[in-house]
């Protein structure tokens, strides 16, 4: 695998882009030609099956220049994956196979997520070096101390912003052309910043932002706008309290796609049969839409707002790239790891905990309304 990287960086620019796209297309189509084939019957397909999990991860791992006997070992799970896979087919050993095949998986949640959680609630109650432990006083400075509380505030106004501002506005211009000539064409355009990264967005949007001297050549959209409407350059990103909101148009730039494609698929599973009932009984427009489709998409409403919600709690990459907090502009995802980088371990934990405590009501309330769709099926 390096190998190839380095023979792909001694090519042209030029080059690199093609190579790239079709190494891309190729894994795709290699992994939809297995999906597809997966389900079929007959020997021929069984040893294709065979071969793929097997071969898979064991050359996966020899890519990725692995020990041998890590590659062994995955060649080795695969075939053990592949006969478990097998003997449930024939009706035998199901609740064996699926504790075998769910064991990966919560192997990794308890490595990666479980104890790692753990241990950060409780370096949240040591000190900076987590030698010492000193109850709550971690969380008393963050309450106490003005940056703390900006930092919390901040994020609380991304939460009651974000989701709302981006909800609305994509169930807007998904109700407003649906089933119009060229929808795919218009759904596309407000859905390509979901295929840039928070990072990509936020460079975009910085230059979009930059500020120059009066006098100078501008290279920012709207200070351009600005001075040839005669005014003058505004350092957009330094402008308290209106900065926060400036970073917070990001995300809503970003995820107004996101909410626009769900909530369409869910305007078209809405019955016509109903909306054309409302139509009979001569409402309008705006009162078949609050009393027949608002009500029937509710369940990809809390679904979108909620997904939101919890993105706007966790935004970091936004906010590091175009401010890394300055001016009053941090969250607490942010401040996290600005703690980390100054040694203070013991608060950063205490903020990774206040996060935790902010995300999971949104968690359980997404879980619960769930769970409720489910019953009403």
């Amino acid at each position: 695998m390096s190998a190839f990287f380095q023979w792909l960086s001694n090519l042209a620019p030029l080059l690199q882009i093609p190579i790239i796209i079709g190494v891309f297309i190729a894994v795709v189509g290699l992994i939809l030609f297995f999906v597809e084939i997966a389900p079929r019957r007959g020997r021929i397909y069984t040893f294709i099956r065979l071969a793929v999990c097997v071969g898979a991860p064991a050359l996966l791992l020899l890519l990725l220049n692995s020990y041998t006997v890590a590659i062994i070992g995955a060649a080795l799970l695969g075939l053990l994956l592949f006969f478990l896979d097998m003997r449930s087919k024939e009706g035998t050993g199901s609740l064996f196979v699926l504790v075998a095949f769910l064991a990966p998986a919560m192997l990794l949640v308890i490595i990666g997520l479980i104890i790692p959680a753990i241990q950060t609630t409780g370096q949240a109650f040591m000190n900076r070096n987590s030698t010492e432990f000193i109850g709550l006083d971690n969380f008393i400075w963050i309450f106490t101390q003005p940056q703390g509380i900006r930092v919390v505030l901040n994020t609380i106004v991304w939460v009651v912003i974000a989701p709302v501002v981006s909800t609305v506005a994509g169930l807007a211009y998904a109700y407003f052309i649906d089933k119009t000539r060229g929808e795919k064409y218009y759904k596309i355009l407000v859905f390509l910043p979901m295929a840039i990264s928070f990072v990509g967005a936020s460079i975009i949007w910085r230059f979009v932002y930059t500020a120059r001297p009066a006098g100078q050549e501008q290279i920012g959209l709207l200070n351009q706008v600005i001075v040839w409407l005669g005014g003058q350059p505004v350092n957009f990103l330094a402008v308290q309290p209106w900065n926060t909101l400036f970073l917070i148009i990001v995300l809503i730039w970003v995820q107004t796609g996101f909410a626009m494609v769900i909530l369409s698929a869910a305007i078209k599973g809405v019955p016509t049969e109903q909306i054309e009932a409302a139509e009979l009984d001569g409402t309008n427009g705006w009162q078949r839409f609050i009393n027949v489709i608002v009500p029937g998409i509710r369940g990809s409403l809390i679904v979108v707002l909620t997904t939101i919600s919890i993105a706007s709690l966790k935004v970091f990459d936004i906010v590091r790239t175009m401010t890394a907090g300055a001016n009053n502009t941090s969250v607490i995802a942010n401040e996290m790891y600005t703690q980390l980088r100054s040694f203070e371990a013991g608060r950063s934990a205490a903020f990774a905990v206040v996060l935790f405590v902010l995300v999971l009501p949104l968690v359980v309330y997404n879980a619960r309304q769930l769970k409720k769709q489910r019953e009403i099926r």
